[in-house]
C-alpha cells in the first residue's frame, strides 16, 4: 500500500515537471504537479488508502526538511543583519496586507452566508 502512494505521488511530481519543461516555465514542476493532484483527488472525491498511508509516513520525516533553511539562516546571518530593516519592513507590509485580504474576504464570505439563509427562511 505505501510503495503505491508514493508510486502517485512520485506520477504526478513527474507529470508536473514534464509540463514545467514543455509548457509552463514559470511555475516550478513539483508545484504544478501537486496542482494535478489536487485537482485529480478534487474529481475523485476521496483520498484513498494508499495516498493516505504515503502522505501520513512522508509527515513524520517533515521536520527534517526545515533543517536546511535554518542552516542557510545561520550563514548568511551576516547578509540577512544587513538588510534587516528591508526583510522586516517587506514581512510587515506583506503581513498586514495578507491580514486586510483575509479580514475583508471572511467578512464578503459572512454576509453571502447570511444572505443565504435569509432566502432560505
Amino acid at each position: 500500500m505505501l510503495l503505491r502512494g508514493l508510486t502517485w505521488l512520485v506520477f504526478f511530481q513527474l507529470l508536473g515537471t514534464a509540463l514545467n519543461h514543455l509548457c509552463v516555465p514559470i511555475l516550478p514542476g513539483p508545484i504544478i504537479g501537486l496542482l494535478l493532484l489536487l485537482v485529480f483527488l478534487m474529481a475523485r472525491g476521496e483520498v484513498g488508502k494508499p495516498l493516505n498511508e504515503a502522505a501520513g509516513s512522508l509527515l513524520r520525516y517533515l521536520p527534517l526538511l526545515l533543517v536546511p533553511p535554518a542552516v542557510g539562516v545561520m550563514v548568511y546571518a551576516k547578509d540577512i543583519a544587513a538588510d534587516f530593516w528591508a526583510i522586516a519592513g517587506a514581512l510587515l507590509i506583506s503581513c498586514l496586507a495578507t491580514l486586510t485580504f483575509v479580514g475583508l474576504l471572511m467578512q464578503k464570505l459572512i454576509n453571502r452566508q447570511h444572505g443565504r439563509h435569509k432566502e432560505q427562511s
